[in-house]
């Protein structure tokens, strides 16, 4: 009995541990997984836990299980509209990208450890792919928003790259014990398997469950519950079949995360908890089951591997992988720079202890020193590297009470909640001309806690609430109106896109007409919008930049694959 209680009661202390380094990692700028590893470390045998825990096969079965919720919720919170402008670099990437970088680091790993061939190709492949936990928790836990070209290729990219890695992984420890005869058919017939069973399994199961949700009725709290009790049953039966359940996984997250779906706000809640949960238990376990003094006669060969890696390995990776879709120079470097290496690496090099490679516990070590650097390095220079490469752009997501209303039969309705300040726009400008979108109905109006009777649109206060039904295509506008902007100075919305705001169908002519600039006469009949796609070469999007005629113009709002609101900066001004 008391052995049970202090369990929990330990349980407890490093959850809430765990979950308070939230704090202080978001004012000191630290990677929150680097500190969960390093939680975990101390708490193992060598550390003030004294933990003895090295259950390779329970370690292996946690962390998948850790993963595909990890995965499962990142499809969730992928809009579709990503994939116009980054689902093909990032399966190119995905695919191609891991290769090259498993290739380039399995040399460096044979030559430089006098290892065969198939094994340094092994240890280039256990940390050839990025992380999709380390990559959605750093890209969305500081506020940081890129452009959307580059913010969507990383996140689709991490979500969708492990099924290659663990693909190449498990052929080389077929490799290594069977040897190399006759595999080219093989090859092929298990790439074949593991991608195509993934993809089509994942997309029939994702819509299956789809319909399985929007046609229960059950308690509230039970669809979240059912979501990824359905998810997880994909995934594992994807697995049995040698499918790859991750790319299955993360499929049904994304089918469930983009269509109408009963109780979305409670299931989306919920996942955000349950996935924040595993990524909390997966990086503590992982500390746990490494041992701090192995790390230190491996540190000189995995700081080396690391830096090939992180320097040299995925950055040529991924100019050769882009050269094909034009990413602008700052975008590359960046892509190459986040190429975050976390539990994934971890969990293969679990793979070879499992099949009882002399390598194995070697490597293990090497593949934790080389996750711990990248985190140290990389992590922790995300958004420094957004700032100086110039990629970030105002943020237009604002924390606002939400509240989805699922009512059968209907357009998707969301109750909004405002707490108004002294910076909110409507009143810091009291403004008076200002009008609601039609589809929009005020609900309540409250001040020092009593609810008022009507509403004054004239005499809005700082501490009002005020709540709203709408449609989630009107929240821009009420968040121009209803938010304050919490965004740094150089994103502040003048500073980025200038002070003059033009419709992407005015042209070139008109624009030198109006401003008295100098244009190019044989494009005076070409549009904003013509002139934008012109230049870039690829898919424009929000914050990308074109100079011409003495102007910068910035492109400030898209619909579709058009350019509907330009931006105008005086580059004079600038200067």
């Amino acid at each position: 009995m008391d052995l049970t209680n202090h369990i929990i009661l330990l349980g407890g202390l490093i959850l809430l541990v765990s979950v308070l380094a939230n704090v202080i990692t978001a004012r000191v700028g630290a990677p929150l997984l680097l500190v969960f590893l390093i939680i975990g470390m101390l708490l193992g045998e060598e550390g003030l836990g004294g933990i003895d825990f090295d259950n390779v096969q329970i370690a292996h079965l946690f962390a998948s299980l850790a993963l595909a919720i990890i995965l499962f919720d990142g499809g969730m919170r992928t809009p579709v509209k990503n994939f116009r402008v980054g689902l093909k670099p990032a399966l190119v990437l995905a695919t191609v990208g891991v290769v090259i970088t498993s290739a380039i680091t399995g040399a460096f790993v044979a030559w430089w450890l006098q290892l065969g061939i198939l094994e340094g190709l092994l240890l280039g492949a256990i940390v050839g792919s990025t992380d999709a936990a380390a990559v959605f928790s750093l890209l969305h836990s500081r506020g940081l928003e890129l452009k959307q070209r580059v913010g969507a290729t990383l996140e689709i990219e991490s979500g969708s790259n492990d099924p290659m890695a663990i693909f190449l992984t498990i052929l080389l420890i077929e490799l290594l014990l069977s040897g190399a005869e006759h595999m080219g058919l093989m090859v092929l017939w298990q790439f074949v398997q593991q991608m195509g069973l993934g993809a089509l399994l994942g997309i029939a199961g994702g819509f299956a469950l789809l319909w399985l949700i929007n046609r229960l009725e059950l308690s509230a709290g039970l669809y979240p519950l059912l979501a990824l009790a359905g998810a997880l049953s994909i995934f594992g039966l994807v697995s049995v079949v040698n499918g790859s359940g991750f790319l299955a996984i993360y499929l049904v997250g994304l089918i469930l995360g983009n269509r109408p779906l009963q109780f979305s706000h409670h299931i989306s809640r919920f996942h955000d908890g349950i996935a924040n949960l595993s990524q909390i238990g997966m990086f503590l376990m992982l500390g746990l089951l490494v041992t701090p003094s192995a790390l230190l006669p491996v540190a000189l060969d995995a700081l080396l591997i690391g830096l090939v890696l992180i320097l040299l390995a995925r950055p040529l990776a991924v100019w050769l992988c882009l050269l094909p879709f034009h990413f602008p120079w700052r975008e590359q470097v960046f892509i190459g720079w986040v190429g975050l290496r976390g539990a994934v690496p971890i969990i293969l090099a679990l793979f070879p202890l499992l099949a009882g490679l002399d390598v194995a516990a070697s490597f293990f070590n090497i593949v934790f020193f080389v996750v711990l650097l990248s985190l140290l390095i990389q992590g922790w220079t995300v958004s420094l590297s957004a700032r100086l490469l110039k990629l970030e752009v105002p943020p237009t997501s604002k924390e606002v009470q939400r509240v989805a209303l699922d009512i059968p039969g209907q357009q998707e309705l969301v109750l909004v909640g405002y707490r108004l300040t002294e910076n909110t726009p409507v009143v810091r400008k009291k403004w008076s001309n200002f009008t609601l979108p039609k589809t929009v109905r005020v609900v309540a109006h409250l001040r020092d806690k009593r609810l008022l009777d009507t509403l004054d649109f004239f005499d809005l206060r700082p501490n009002d609430y005020l709540y709203l039904m709408a449609v989630p295509q009107d929240f821009a506008v009420l968040d121009s109106l209803f938010t304050q902007s919490l965004a740094p100075k150089r994103l502040s919305e003048q500073r980025f896109f200038g002070e003059f705001a033009l419709n992407g169908k005015a042209t070139l002519g008109e624009l030198s007409l109006v401003y008295g600039l100098n244009m190019p006469p044989e494009q005076a009949d070409q549009t904003l919008n013509e002139v934008i796609h012109a230049h870039l070469q690829t898919q424009p999007v929000v914050g990308d930049r074109l100079q011409i005629g003495g102007v910068e113009l910035v492109v400030r709002e898209m619909e579709g694959d058009q350019v509907t609101r330009v931006g105008l900066k005086l580059i004079r001004d600038d200067a």
